[in-house]
């Protein structure tokens, strides 16, 4: 048997319509027709009865968190048919009539012989929205999740889905409201619990959507050192400050100017060297630090640039040792002018001299060692010793070297990075409040899971596995595993979206509006007429046919380098 869109007797499941608050779309010109535009237009008939639809089996309706923990399942139409197919009273054939809607369907069933009616649905309605529609949108935008990815998904498996304008509007009027709701109140919770503690140690750094120079969106996000919490994180779009390079230190401004609005002390901040950001750091009074991870990269790419010379072979063998030293240096001292004679100190460590003239580093601490490789030390004089000692005690250096943080690093807000990767791929273009809702969802993933401990076996021994790193060049390295990271800010997100923004979302979605949208950045320029920028599409692979322009050149007269005129035929 078929299922048949063919009214019965008028007995037509329609879902109960509520006003819909629809936003404007931003960055977006989709024009596809939603799925569920059929049944929001259409009137209710007059047999329409509420209560026989949500039945006593579906006061889920009135519980969100049973709508999240129901288990679903995937129903193939066939089955249905035999469910339906016959009167469960006389047993005869019945006439089914289906409505749906995405991944909701509703069934009539009427049996001919003893009148006997039926209606089903598949999933709780919300409003006027199917749950389980809302949900799959709502658990793709959480989770990260692509719905275009998710849509092919579905199609190659014939599964009915929504289509992607209704994933849009679920975004614009429950999702994204939702997300900066939730984000706001574990801010102002973070914010309470900070102030507890009196001034905070931070470490910031900015996250560019795209790399090089031509980047629209730059994220800067500030740390809490001793917690490893995404305190702030503040987006800023290229067009807003004139160009990309200033996208750095105006997230910074803001994401201080946030601080001071909610009355929070800054003790002192690590970040990178960006000398925009030290120069702003120092006129409003904040103790910087700079993060050595950054500082050990500049330099080792100086003395690996210089190792590759003929006459600074030896140099090769200290390359690694250079590296740890620098980390010791800066971690094993507590003031700027211990950290610059503990690493000037390599001067004399690789010409085998391990007494040196600074009373704050007077000598190595490393046992005495006699080496009979000659080779292996820097002879004094020599052009290698005289290159490397240039790079060592270049004024800057120096000068960066008192200021690198003995204490707390960014590789944890570099690990961030990577959580926002999952959220906002760099190869997919998003609006600027869809990519601000992402970065959210990261923090709030972040926020979660930032302190799990290392995975233990059931014997008690630590868990770790054995990396690669590109860096290392095949040397193996043990890396411990954490315990499964937990997702409890989806489940809040989803319990939000269906107990209280989709039954009323004006008062949220008055809160995301607050936000304030700069203009994208082709609103700079005029946008001409679609049928001129046709007519003047031409193909560089196009064929020229004989006399056209390859053919005239070659007897025309074309400008030599020299300016005059030449003949090229």
């Amino acid at each position: 048997m078929q299922l048949s869109s063919t009214p019965i007797k008028g007995s037509i499941f329609r879902p109960s319509k509520r006003p819909r608050l629809l936003l404007e779309e931003e960055d977006d010109n989709n024009d596809d027709e939603d799925e569920e535009s059929d049944l929001h237009v259409e009137p209710h008939d007059s047999t329409y009865n509420p209560e026989s639809v949500v039945t006593e089996d579906s006061q889920s309706v009135l519980d969100p968190e049973s709508n999240y923990m129901d288990n679903k399942y995937i129903v193939f139409e066939s089955c249905l048919i035999d469910l339906f197919g016959s009167c469960p009273v006389c047993k005869t054939k019945c006439a089914i009539q289906k409505r749906q809607m995405g991944t909701f369907i509703a069934l009539t069933q009427l049996c001919d012989k003893c009148n006997y009616l039926r209606q089903w649905q598949s999933q709780p309605i919300v409003g006027s929205t199917p749950v389980g529609n809302l949900m799959l949108s709502a658990a793709t935008y959480f989770t990260g999740g692509s719905f275009i990815q998710l849509q092919r998904v579905f199609k190659a498996m014939n599964l009915q889905t929504i289509q992607y304008s209704a994933f849009r509007n679920h975004a614009r009027n429950f999702l994204e409201p939702a997300i900066i709701h939730k984000w706001n109140l574990e801010q102002q919770n973070i914010f309470t619990q900070l102030k507890k503690e009196g001034a905070v140690a931070l470490a910031g750094d900015m996250r560019a959507d795209t790399p090089g120079h031509s980047a629209k969106f730059g994220s800067y996000t500030l740390m809490d050192n001793e917690t490893n919490k995404i305190v702030d994180l503040q987006l800023i779009q290229s067009n807003e400050v004139g160009g990309s390079y200033h996208m750095e230190k105006e997230g910074l401004k803001r994401c201080l100017d946030k601080l001071d609005a909610n009355g929070l002390a800054v003790d002192y901040i690590v970040t990178d060297r960006h000398p925009q950001i030290q120069k702003y750091l120092r006129e409003r009074g904040i103790t910087q630090f700079y993060d050595v991870w950054h500082f050990e990269k500049g330099l080792s790419k100086k003395l690996e640039k210089l190792s590759k010379r003929k006459e600074c072979e030896v140099l090769k063998r200290w390359l690694k040792s250079i590296k740890n030293h620098v980390y010791w240096s800066a971690t094993s001292s507590v003031s700027g002018p211990e950290k610059v004679a503990k690493l000037t100190s390599l001067l004399n460590h690789i010409q085998n001299i391990h007494v040196h003239n600074n009373p704050l580093f007077p000598k190595c601490e490393h046992p005495d060692v006699l080496s009979r490789d000659r080779k292996k030390w820097f002879q004094p004089g020599s052009q290698a010793l005289y290159k490397v000692e240039k790079v060592l005690n270049n004024k800057r250096v120096v000068k960066d070297v008192a200021k690198l943080s003995h204490h707390y690093q960014t590789s944890s807000l570099e690990a961030f990075h990577s959580v926002i990767l999952r959220f906002t791929p760099k190869n997919v273009v998003f609006p600027f409040i869809g990519m601000l809702c992402r970065l959210y969802l990261a923090a709030m993933h972040q926020n979660e899971n930032c302190q799990r401990e290392q995975a233990i076996t059931t014997t008690g021994q630590a868990v770790y596995k054995f990396v690669f790193p590109k860096t290392k060049r095949g040397e193996c390295t043990a890396k411990p595993v954490k315990t499964e990271p937990t997702y409890g800010y989806v489940k809040d997100l989803m319990v939000l979206v269906l107990d209280e923004v989709c039954l009323d979302p004006a008062p949220y979605v008055e809160e995301l509006q607050s936000i304030p949208v700069p203009p994208p950045l082709s609103s700079q320029f005029e946008k001409p007429s679609k049928e001129h920028v046709i007519s003047q599409h031409v193909s560089r692979f196009n064929q020229g046919e004989a006399g056209t322009q390859h053919t005239v050149l070659l007897h025309s007269e074309t400008p030599g380098v020299s300016g005059a005129p030449h003949m090229t035929g």
